[in-house]
């Protein structure tokens, strides 16, 4: 796997689509393994610019309790590539096709956000490619992503003099050409690890996507995209989000809390399995109180006992008392996450929730409270072949590679000799690294 994974920098439109061909994602979860097989086929509407579309039908869906990953990242090689295994094949077994490839979501390695600008003078006052490529490298140069991987290397706006917010300045008139750049990089362990458990599934990774980068893509709307929206994406063991404005990723960050640790306090608050702590989470679990949880008792199997005290009973209130905390500092967390990126102002008012920890009740009035934004929640555009079960927030990811590739975002690529100079510095750490550890152990 090569240090900086971007298409090539070219006529800045990114890769062709896939068009009449089969694509793939494989959404790697911490407490689910999804994937997802879909025909790209054309579609009878146009883009505003002209360019012909897409549309996807799907054609297998399978998912598989997720194994050997924890908070994103794969901690068990065998046993995640027996789970990766085993959704690609029930997809597979449905579509009636064989995959190589798969589109993959990283939802680990501490994902990091950076905004690069640069500007330069337009000596003959008409902005040329030769223009262009002098701003582009210019920010480039600034790009120093140290020991972690590029996962995401997109233009955000061109700036024409005082006017900004330019998509493609090519041929407009100005004395200056300014130029932002988003930049979002990953833990380059964590991407080899990643790679050799989907590799050891005999696949092949065509592409990796940042997880609320590919909800977004799922569960925004254009207009949301263009005015300015947060996506969260709650996940079982972390819970991410992406800011986007005029179109563009702007920011993303994760946040080691999900879904999954909301069970475990419930397992642990009432001293029950996490089986049956996850079954009373999903009945009977909500974040706002009312006035009948207290003479409302709840059924609660103790963990370890025999016998006639098995069970207790345990008023509802006492479950609002122990998820709502766990809410409320999941949501606190991801608010310091967004003022602290520096791109909040980007957002604007508004947040759209997705993920499979999102469908708990009351997760959107808490999210609005501690966020102080108007909250939605955010379900996959419903395509041809999607059977229900999959049209709910769990599958937003999944849904968002799919789009993703069929329609890759611009990319562009690090110069020669800057990739080769950070591929040296990173080959350095690593052999450091290893003559540490076989000199400590």
């Amino acid at each position: 796997m090569s240090v900086v994974q971007l298409h090539a920098r070219g006529s800045g439109r990114g890769p062709a689509a896939a068009k009449g061909g089969v694509v793939a994602a494989l959404d790697v979860g911490s407490t689910k393994i999804s994937c997802l097989i879909a025909e790209a086929v054309p579609s009878r509407h146009r883009s505003a610019d002209g360019e012909e579309l897409s549309a996807l039908r799907i054609l297998g869906v399978g998912h598989q309790l997720s194994r050997g990953v924890r908070a994103g990242a794969v901690i068990n090689v065998d046993e995640a590539e027996r789970a990766i295994r085993l959704a690609v094949d029930a997809a597979e077994r449905m579509a009636q096709r064989t995959i190589s490839e798969v589109h993959v979501n990283v939802s680990g390695g501490r994902p990091l956000s950076r905004l690069y600008a640069a500007s330069e003078a337009v000596p003959s006052g008409q902005v040329t490619s030769r223009d262009i490529d002098t701003v582009l490298n210019s920010v480039l140069v600034q790009v120093d992503p140290g020991r972690r991987a590029i996962l995401h290397l997109a233009p955000i706006q061109y700036q024409l003099d005082d006017v900004r917010g330019v998509k493609s300045p090519l041929g407009m008139f100005a004395t200056s050409l300014g130029l932002e750049l988003g930049v979002v990089t990953v833990e380059m362990a964590h991407l080899r690890n990643l790679s050799l458990a989907i590799e050891r599934a005999n696949l092949t990774a065509a592409g990796f996507v940042v997880a609320p980068y590919a909800a977004a893509k799922a569960v925004l709307a254009e207009d949301e995209m263009s005015l300015g929206a947060a996506v969260i994406d709650m996940g079982g063991s972390t819970t991410s989000f992406a800011i986007f404005f005029e179109g563009n990723l702007v920011a993303a960050d994760v946040v080691s809390l999900g879904g999954q640790h909301i069970t475990n306090d419930i397992a642990r608050g009432l001293s029950t399995t996490i089986a049956h702590a996850e079954r009373m989470k999903t009945l009977w679990g909500s974040a706002l109180a009312s006035q009948v949880d207290e003479r409302e008792m709840i059924s609660v199997p103790l963990l370890g006992e025999r016998g006639v005290d098995t069970v207790q009973k345990v008023p509802k209130s006492m479950l609002t008392g122990i998820i709502r905390p766990r809410l409320e500092e999941i949501f606190e967390l991801v608010r310091d996450r967004i003022e602290a990126c520096g791109a909040a102002h980007f957002a604007g008012r508004r947040v759209v929730l997705t993920g499979g920890a999102s469908q708990l009740t009351g997760t959107r009035e808490v999210a609005a409270q501690w966020l102080d934004r108007q909250v939605r929640l955010g379900l996959p555009t419903p395509m041809t072949g999607m059977p229900e079960s999959a049209h709910t927030p769990g599958f937003a990811v999944a849904v968002g590679l799919l789009k993703y590739a069929v329609k890759p975002d611009v990319h562009y690529a690090l110069p020669q000799h800057k990739a080769h100079e950070i591929r040296r510095a990173q080959h350095g750490y690593m052999r450091k690294m290893g003559r540490w550890i076989a000199e400590s152990f």
